[in-house]
């Protein structure tokens, strides 16, 4: 019992971190302790049972497998455990959510006991977690006249696996607990630092806000004083979840705020109740109906208006905000889930119907969204199976068609993937669609947490509906430490099987790739009507629309090759006048955020929106600088409408990197690569011949608001700023902040630069090799008074800077190259004043294991600017991350401070930053 014995030491470690057994997944161990139950003098027994009964992962874990199987024994009588009755195997079988489960349960509804059968047959009615082979096994034998099956068949017609369920409360009451002022990043409720740990939900929980004890205590404090009410966790004038679509920080809240899923499996939450002054943002919220939880908008401060209703603003220019009404932590508050209000006492407060429209109270009441998608899909194929109409049991799909009104781009990409509407009718903005997806993408942070998805949903096998899926190792490239060394493979190993493409190869017969997810995934997508899930924020690609998502929202996709959610409104954005020659296309990505504010009067009209972005003339590399940096806008997704000429470039180069990967090995058997190949052909072919044009919205389609960029208005480089000493807290760490590098005056010292992660492509990298000659030439050599880190994207980038010679530049330069060979084991926690060549991957960006020193200004190209993402504060002094374009970034290590115009114009002379003059045709359909 040697795996029973290695348990118990681990469980007395867990102990010394307050921590209980860890929940089991193995075979081997269940089996162990299955032998030590059946054992009835066995020392082990009392433990041994408890382990099994109420510590066992559900779905198609190997454990799982061998959990259902002895119940099964139990039932049938062929083994007999006292304190496990063949009502109590039923009742756990209830709670094991397809799989072997299933697979149990239908053994027995269709065996020849027919007591047995109908009491299997009364559990199998609850479940929905059924795929292709389940119900092909019940569909033949309900035609070989089993009755059972037809039973079960008819009631999975009338879904009653879901209008039997209790419904929703009509008041919950909650008690507020303010987890921060202004924005909060989800790097508070479950920190990049604590990514290795996050499929461990219980370790994983205690680093909530960001492993601040007394704001845990407080928590648990509150739920004592408040037993019978829940916590409602609260940005207060700021936007909730922020920055990433982790599904660990919504596990986070709901294991210290939310109500149990089951009874029989451990630190499985679900049911989180979250507000913020701004609401949530928008792929958080989705991550929120994931678990059935409730996120609401409070508007609980609105901006002053004078006698003529102009914004009252302070002496920066800053909206002056007024409490319409307090949420301070304790504050108790009734959410009415029939009259869809939110009550203090008699008192309403506000409408929260957009945080309970009938699809939301759906989730609510079936505890969470996958429950609702697989049980629309069961009663669809019991009804098909019966020959009936499908009965209206779920809230009818909310579709919207505006009579003689044009479609933008996303609503075309949405009813041309769009299933199960009403055919032939044109769906508007506002239109509840579920949608096909093209492809789908997992990080590595997150994938571990995808994996148990998969697992927890019984699926084995990535849906034949989807082109391609990638599994990536960019979070975790920078160091193969333990973490990594004992996380990652057996991520690749289980992504690998499940039928996707991995960066590293099980067998070890391709080189390992790090490479940047969102650079892979907009490699690989290779249509503009496409839809692309990922997990990760910046999800957003040069062509066709991509949502980042969280991960249990990647899991479904993978799965079921679906994706339900409104079709969004749209923000189109146009440019006009010319670059500068000296101005870098990252400046007008930082102009667009605010000239935009300016335009609307500080209000972001982006969030929770599409930018369609009208940029027509830049390839995929370019133009995917702009959709990235959307993530950082609050919008929900981006669409870059392109020209024909452009589009055809991009999926050349798409393409062949394709084919690059191919060439390395990396397709599989069903060989997905090739397809995309064949597909990136036929799409170049359509818009060569003229058959099928770019996508474009039609000119009248209906916008939630246009933006006008003027180009000419951009003098010099923009830098986003994340303001750490304001004194309002809520206008720090905001993207918001974006200041001409003037405003600095050449003084600011910079303590680090970093290059790198996805908003930087190869021309970057041509960019840094051409300016360390170019100041070589001017000073007769390059010195550094701060450190650079450089970190590519890609090993494609990588392999192309060697052929073109730019490598060879950045070699003699720098003072550290990665080596595959021998990879770091620990984070880097000091720096030279040098350049530092990293593997390619996300790096500082990301946060979990390089960081800036503690204290540190740091100049840098990625999107992270959050408190303590890229640099911890240190005693008196913040940490700041500014971000800027990659020759900012360049000149600010090298002279230890941030450059003088006069100095940045001399360091870039000669140097084509960018090539972008806005198209002069009509990129819209007539």
């Amino acid at each position: 019992m040697q795996t029973y014995n290695d348990y118990l030491k681990e469980i007395e470690a867990r102990k010394l971190q307050g921590l209980h057994p860890k929940p089991i997944d193995g075979a081997e161990l269940l089996s162990e302790i299955i032998t030590q139950i059946k054992d009835e003098n066995n020392e082990h027994r009392k433990d041994s049972l408890n382990f099994f009964i109420y510590n066992v992962l559900p779905g198609t874990t190997s454990a799982a497998r061998v959990k259902a199987d002895f119940l099964k024994e139990i039932i049938l009588g062929e083994t007999k455990v006292e304190e496990i009755t063949s009502e109590f195997a039923f009742e756990q079988l209830s709670h094991m959510k397809g799989g072997p489960s299933v697979e149990v349960l239908l053994d027995l509804a269709l065996g020849e006991d027919k007591a047995i059968a109908e009491a299997a047959a009364k559990v199998l009615k609850t479940q929905v977690f059924l795929y292709e082979a389940d119900t092909e096994r019940l569909e033949q034998a309900m035609k070989a006249g089993n009755a059972i099956a037809k039973e079960i068949i008819e009631s999975y017609a009338q879904a009653e696996f879901f209008i039997k369920l209790p419904e929703v409360q009509e008041e919950i009451q909650v008690v507020t607990y303010v987890a921060g002022v202004g924005d909060i990043s989800t790097d508070l409720l479950s920190p990049g630092a604590d990514a290795h740990s996050r499929s461990d939900r219980e370790l994983h929980g205690q680093s909530i806000f960001e492993h601040n004890k007394d704001m845990q205590q407080e928590v648990l404090a509150l739920k004592e004083q408040h037993p019978d009410k829940r916590i409602m966790l609260i940005a207060e004038k700021g936007t909730m979840g922020v920055g990433s679509s982790r599904m660990s920080g919504v596990n986070n809240v709901a294991l210290w705020t939310g109500i149990p899923s089951s009874p029989y499996v451990p630190f499985i939450n679900i049911a989180p109740v979250i507000a913020g002054t701004n609401g949530i943002a928008p792929i958080f919220l989705t991550t929120v109906g994931v678990t059935g939880g409730i996120g609401i908008d409070l508007k609980n401060w609105v901006k002053q208006k004078d006698e003529n209703g102009n914004t009252v603003v302070d002496a920066d220019g800053e909206p002056i905000l007024k409490e319409v009404y307090s949420v301070k932590t304790g504050t108790v508050l009734t959410i009415n889930t029939k009259e869809k209000k939110l009550y203090n006492g008699d008192q309403e407060l506000k409408d929260i119907s957009t945080a309970l429209t009938p699809q939301k109270m759906e989730f609510i009441k079936a505890g969470g969204s996958y429950a609702v998608v697989f049980g629309k899909k069961l009663q669809t194929f019991a009804c098909k199976a019966l020959g009936i109409e499908i009965p209206q049991v779920y809230a009818a799909s909310k579709e919207i068609t505006v009579e003689n009104q044009g479609l933008t781009a996303v609503e075309k990409i949405f009813n041309k993937n769009a299933v199960g509407t009403t055919p032939g009718k044109t769906l508007h903005a506002g239109s509840n669609v579920r949608v096909e997806v093209n492809i789908v993408g997992s990080q590595d942070t997150t994938g571990l947490m995808t994996s148990q998805e998969l697992e927890m949903m019984a699926a084995t096998v990535i849906s034949p509906i989807v082109d391609a899926g990638y599994q990536s190792g960019c979070h975790t490239a920078s160091v193969w430490d333990d973490k990594s060394k004992a996380n990652i493979p057996r991520l690749m190993k289980f992504m690998n099987d499940f039928g996707l493409i991995t960066g590293r190869d099980p067998k070890g017969h391709y080189h390992a790739m790090t490479d940047v997810i969102h650079k892979v995934l907009n490699d690989i997508t290779v249509d503009d009507w496409d839809i692309i899930i990922g997990g990760d924020s910046h999800t957003r690609m040069s062509k066709g629309v991509a949502f980042g998502a969280d991960s249990g929202t990647v899991a479904l996709a993978l799965a079921t090759g679906e994706a339900t959610m409104p079709i969004p409104e749209s923000v189109k954005v146009t440019f006009k006048g010319n670059m500068r020659s000296f101005m870098d296309f990252r400046d007008v990505v930082h102009a667009t955020q605010q000239q935009m504010l300016k335009q609307f009067d500080g209000e972001n009209v982006f969030q929770g929106r599409v930018i369609e972005v009208h940029i027509g003339t830049l390839t995929s590399d370019q133009a995917f600088t702009f959709t990235d940096w959307t993530a950082e806008m609050k919008a929900k997704a981006s669409i870059c409408i392109s020209e024909e000429e452009t589009l055809i470039e991009s999926l050349e180069i798409a393409r062949d990197r394709i084919q690059i990967m191919i060439k390395k090995g990396m397709d599989n058997e069903k060989q997905m690569l090739q397809g995309l190949v064949d597909k990136a052909n036929n799409r170049i072919e359509e818009l060569k011949s003229g058959s099928k044009p770019a996508l474009k919205p039609d000119a009248d389609a209906k916008y939630y608001a246009e933006v006008v960029i003027d180009l000419d208005e951009i003098a010099e480089p923009m830098i986003a700023d994340p303001d750490v000493n304001n004194e309002d807290p809520s206008r720090r760490y905001t993207h918001d902040t974006i200041r001409p590098l003037s405003y600095y005056g050449g003084t600011k010292k910079v303590d680090l630069g970093f290059v790198g992660s996805c908003m930087v492509h190869k021309g970057d990298m041509k960019i840094l090799a051409q300016m360390l000659k170019n100041i070589e030439a001017q000073h007769g050599k390059v010195e550094f008074k701060a450190p650079l880190v450089v970190a590519p994207p890609t090993y494609n980038i990588v392999d192309e800077l060697k052929a073109e010679g730019d490598w060879e530049v950045l070699q003699k330069y720098s003072g550290f190259e990665f080596n595959d060979d021998a990879p770091k084991a620990a984070a880097r926690t000091k720096y030279e004043n040098m350049l530092y060549l990293e593997r390619p991957g996300c790096n500082l960006c990301m946060g979990n294991q390089e960081k800036a020193e503690p204290g540190d200004t740091v100049m840098a190209t990625s999107t992270r600017l959050f408190q303590g993402r890229v640099v911890k504060d240190a005693d008196g002094k913040k940490g700041e991350s500014l971000l800027s374009s990659t020759p900012v970034v360049v000149l600010s290590t090298i002279l230890g401070r941030t450059p003088t115009m006069e100095e940045y114009e001399a360091a870039v002379d000669g140097i084509v930053l960018t090539k972008f003059k806005p198209s002069q045709k009509q990129l819209v359909m007539a």
